[in-house]
C-alpha cells in the first residue's frame, strides 16, 4: 500500500479522481480547496459529510461509484476526548474562524453537548449564519472578535488560517477560563502562535492539530480498509512532528 500526497488543480480533480481508480486506488483524502469539489463529485455521501457541505474522504466501491465522507469532526473529538483526556461535555467552547475547518467539526463538538458553543469571525454574518445552521443542535451562538471583550471559555479552537500564515486573532487577555484547553486545528514543527498565545496565558493544555491529522486519517483508513490502525503511539511518538 502507498499514501502519496498529489498536487491537483480544482479544474482537474475529477480527472485526476477518475484516473486515479483507474489505476487502482482504493480511496483518497482531499485538502482545501478540493473538500466541496469532492463533497459534489461523489455519487453518495455520509450524514456528516452531507451536514457540513465538505468530503474530505472519497471511496471507491466495488461498482466504481463514489462514497464520500467527512472525518474531521471525529478526529478532532477522538484526539480531544481520548488522546488529550478533555471533557466537552458541560464546558463552554469558542471556535475562532466560520469558514470550511469550522464547519466540518460542529457537528461532533455538539454531540457532546456542550453548554455552549460561541463562533467568533471577522465577518460577524458568515458567523452568523454557521450558528444558525447547526443550532437544531445545541446551543450555539455567533459573533465577532469584538464580542468576546466580557467571555471567557473552557474551551478555545482555533479554525482560522491564521497561524498558516504566523498571525493571531485578535483575543482578550482575559479569554480562558482556570484549566482551560487550547487547540489549534493548524501544526507545524514549532508552536503555532495561538498554541503559544495558550500556553503564555495559563491553558492547562495548548496544543496543535497533529492528534486530529492522524486520528481523522485512521478513520478514513478504516472506512478504505475496514480496520482501525492504532494511533496512539504514533502521536506520542512524535513521528510526524519531524516532517
Amino acid at each position: 500500500m502507498t499514501y502519496t500526497a498529489i498536487d491537483v488543480p480544482r479544474q482537474n480533480f475529477e480527472a485526476a479522481v477518475r484516473a486515479f481508480y483507474a489505476d487502482g486506488g482504493r480511496g483518497l483524502n482531499c485538502t482545501v480547496p478540493l473538500k466541496e469539489l469532492a463533497f459534489e463529485l461523489a455519487d453518495q455521501s455520509s450524514q456528516r459529510a452531507r451536514r457540513c457541505g465538505a468530503v474530505n474522504t472519497l471511496v471507491f466501491r466495488a461498482d466504481g461509484s463514489l462514497y464520500g465522507d467527512n472525518t474531521d469532526g471525529v478526529g478532532l473529538l477522538r484526539d480531544l476526548t481520548d488522546n488529550l483526556a478533555v471533557q466537552i461535555h458541560n464546558k463552554t467552547m469558542l471556535i475562532l474562524g466560520a469558514g470550511g475547518a469550522a464547519r466540518g467539526i460542529l457537528e461532533a463538538l455538539l454531540r457532546e453537548k456542550p453548554v455552549q458553543i460561541v463562533i467568533a469571525n471577522r465577518t460577524v454574518e458568515k458567523a452568523l449564519r454557521l450558528a444558525e445552521l447547526f443550532s437544531d443542535l445545541g446551543d450555539v451562538k455567533g459573533c465577532g472578535y469584538d464580542g468576546l471583550q466580557s467571555q471567557s471559555f473552557d474551551i478555545v479552537i482555533n479554525a482560522t488560517a491564521a497561524s498558516l500564515s504566523g498571525e493571531l486573532p485578535p483575543l482578550p487577555e482575559t479569554l480562558l477560563n482556570a484549566k482551560a484547553c487550547c487547540y489549534d486545528l493548524a501544526y507545524a514543527s514549532q508552536p503555532t502562535p495561538f498554541v503559544q498565545w495558550g500556553r503564555d496565558h495559563g491553558a492547562s493544555i495548548s496544543t496543535d492539530g497533529i492528534g486530529m491529522l492522524v486520528e481523522q486519517a485512521a478513520e478514513a483508513f478504516y472506512l478504505w480498509r475496514g480496520i482501525r490502525p492504532e494511533t496512539r503511539s504514533l502521536i506520542q511518538g512524535g513521528v510526524l512532528k519531524q516532517g
